[in-house]
């Protein structure tokens, strides 16, 4: 959550009658968090927000499901040669590792989605590691580029508008927690410091213009591992004016402010998002280590209850060879990882990388779906040796 905005009509104070041009009643919806006692934000209808009809889902994704029973080692998962379905991104995304905390997976969408949807489930973030569009939610529309991180709130009514002709690959991070920014980023107040590696200049939030009708009423609300189906007699993109800390935003990457220090320091330096159970992290091109005899490359280490995620988008990763561009790599608690050999002696006298990476580590075990495991190196683990 960022800070608390305002945009379109509201009444000077909460919950009191406030009436359209007309004179019509306008009602209040609070979307609260940990119940009333989090971030929330209130938004005000021309219509009864609660006033809608069962009916049945006619979207979502297939839910991810462990192949059991495999040995730990290092994975690759290539997922840049993965064929990804076509459709809208309500129905586009392909689970590849999960545990109880989140779940990562790659859509490709190639058309607008066709009906609205809310996670209730969780808080989702994208990487857009290719592609370009417009997020058009019930609290306004926001646009997103290439290298774009894109958050969606819990249960916020929106769908996704890709643009036409251009060619998309995104990275689909579900928060089943609440995602926020690292609290070692803020001060007491929920303001970001000063010395933090962003601003809250940096995000782009949503361009809010009132009710939007657009034809569409139908909403998918994910809950509790199912898709469930409703249909408005109205309009739902209804709100006049809202205010409050919860909404969507995008990020791109390359606002953040990579830090170095004399000596190499560790992932959390390059937190951006923090979750249940996960720190999300940005690599980004940055000048490197500075001491005389420092070793830029990552050293080898034993993060002995966490499990790492990193997704490769672009650059020359000075630790590993044989990944590229959409490589997904995997390094489990419990056994020693680090460079590739001759990568840790190579980078000695180094003043940059250029690499821009997503990494996750996650104090939960991660599992792998059938679709990721069909993506993997079988070479990664013996790569290490030599």
């Amino acid at each position: 959550m960022l800070d608390r905005i305002a945009l379109g009509k509201i009444p000077r104070k909460h919950h009191i009658a406030f009436k359209d041009e007309s004179g019509n009643l306008l009602y209040e919806e609070c979307f609260t968090r940990e119940a009333f006692l989090a971030p929330y934000t209130i938004m005000y209808h021309q219509h009864r927000p609660q006033a809608v009809h069962a009916g049945k889902a006619e979207h979502g994704w297939k839910l991810p499901k462990a192949v059991e029973g495999r040995p730990l080692l290092k994975r690759h998962v290539k997922s840049q040669d993965a064929k990804l379905p076509s459709g809208p991104a309500v129905s586009a995304r392909v689970p590849y590792i999960f545990n109880d905390d989140v779940v990562l997976g790659m859509l490709a969408p190639t058309e607008p989605d066709p009906v609205y949807f809310a996670n209730g489930d969780a808080d989702d973030l994208f990487f857009i590691q290719k592609g370009s569009g417009t997020l058009r939610t019930i609290l306004g529309d926001v646009r997103f580029e290439q290298h774009d991180y894109v958050a969606v709130p819990r249960a916020l009514i929106h769908r996704f508008i890709p643009d036409k002709g251009v060619e998309q690959r995104w990275l689909s991070i579900e928060c089943l927690g609440a995602l926020h920014l690292p609290k070692q980023w803020r001060n007491d107040v929920g303001q970001l410091k000063m010395d933090a590696p962003l601003c809250h200049r940096d995000f782009r939030r949503p361009e809010f213009k009132g009710p939007l009708d657009e034809n569409i009423r139908k909403l998918v609300v994910k809950r509790n591992g199912a898709f469930h189906g409703y249909t408005f007699d109205h309009n739902p993109l209804d709100v006049v004016g809202w205010d409050g800390s919860v909404y969507p935003f995008a990020l791109p990457i390359l606002n953040f402010q990579p830090r170095a220090g004399q000596v190499h320091l560790p992932p959390d330096s390059h937190g951006t998002f923090a979750t249940r159970g996960a720190l999300i992290c940005s690599f980004v091109p940055r000048v490197v280590d500075f001491h005389p005899e420092a070793i830029p490359c990552p050293y080898p280490h034993s993060s002995v209850d966490v499990d790492e995620f990193i997704l490769y988008v672009s650059g020359n990763f000075t630790s590993r060879r044989g990944v590229g561009p959409g490589s997904m790599s995997f390094h489990p608690a419990g056994i020693p990882h680090g460079p590739h050999p001759g990568a840790y002696e190579k980078s000695i006298g180094a003043t940059r990388t250029d690499e821009l990476a997503v990494m996750l580590d996650t104090f939960g075990t991660l599992h792998f779906t059938a679709a990721a495991v069909d993506l993997e190196d079988p070479n990664y683990m013996e790569s290490f040796i030599g």
